[in-house]
């Protein structure tokens, strides 16, 4: 990394802590350590943090909890999760409460620090990447997507918190509205890389982001399932400079 990057390791078990805080320290990352739900919120309100490891299994609130509720307060720093249970539905419903990442226990540190920087990597690049000279704002249905300073404002004005996940999925959706686009393209476009067989995390982020938008997200009228297909935002977008 070109400048030292912040980490939030919150897990209850002290050994583990310690042995990767040395690792990642080592890796060149600044390492702050908390275990349990206070000792997280405290470290996010004293330092900069620019990365969470959140291990699910945690004295008094567990690590889906605080996810959540790390979300609602408007929080948008990428988080990975640390699963003991190699489940689809322990990774699934990290995904649909906000995570960028899961990874299941035991793991190899190095499989964590290449995750760390994958995530990392996909925010520097959406952050830095070209935005057009012509077009930095995108309405659509009294919704505006603003690319500079990567913001959802609802048609009330109220800015709306999305994950870096979410931005960068909803962004592709406007960009190509009323187009159609197959979970595989999406997942190649947003995160550069193929979905395995059981990989839902377009799926969950299209719920999440359905909920953000729709009136009634069960009956969704902005971001169509197409059937064998994959997914269409159906609306007129204006382009503003």
């Amino acid at each position: 990394m070109s400048e030292a990057v912040s980490l939030l390791i919150v897990d209850d078990d002290r050994k583990i802590t310690e042995l990767l805080a040395k690792y990642m320290q080592n890796h060149g990352f600044v390492v702050h350590v908390a275990h349990d739900g206070v000792g997280m919120f405290e470290a996010i309100e004293k330092h900069t943090i620019d990365l969470v490891i959140l291990d699910i299994m945690l004295p008094q609130e567990d690590g889906y909890s605080l996810c959540q509720r790390f979300r609602r307060a408007g929080h948008n720093t990428p988080v990975i999760m640390l699963t003991a249970m190699d489940e689809d539905f322990e990774r699934i419903k990290g995904l649909e409460l906000g995570a960028d990442d899961y990874l299941t226990k035991p793991f190899n540190p190095d499989e964590l620090l290449a995750r760390v920087k994958a995530v990392l990597r996909r925010i520097q690049q959406s952050h830095s990447g070209p935005v057009s000279r012509v077009t930095t704002k995108l309405q659509f249905a009294n919704w505006t997507l603003d690319k500079l300073q990567r913001r959802l404002v609802s048609p009330e004005g109220i800015d709306i918190a999305l994950t870096d996940g979410e931005y960068r999925l909803l962004e592709v959706l406007v960009e190509h509205a009323n187009e159609t686009l197959s979970r595989d393209q999406l997942l190649e476009i947003t995160e550069h890389r193929t979905a395995g067989p059981f990989d839902r995390s377009i799926d969950v982020r299209i719920s999440r982001l359905r909920q953000k938008l729709e009136i009634d997200p069960k009956q969704p009228l902005l971001i169509k399932t197409v059937r064998a297909g994959g997914y269409s935002l159906t609306a007129e977008v204006t382009r503003y400079a």
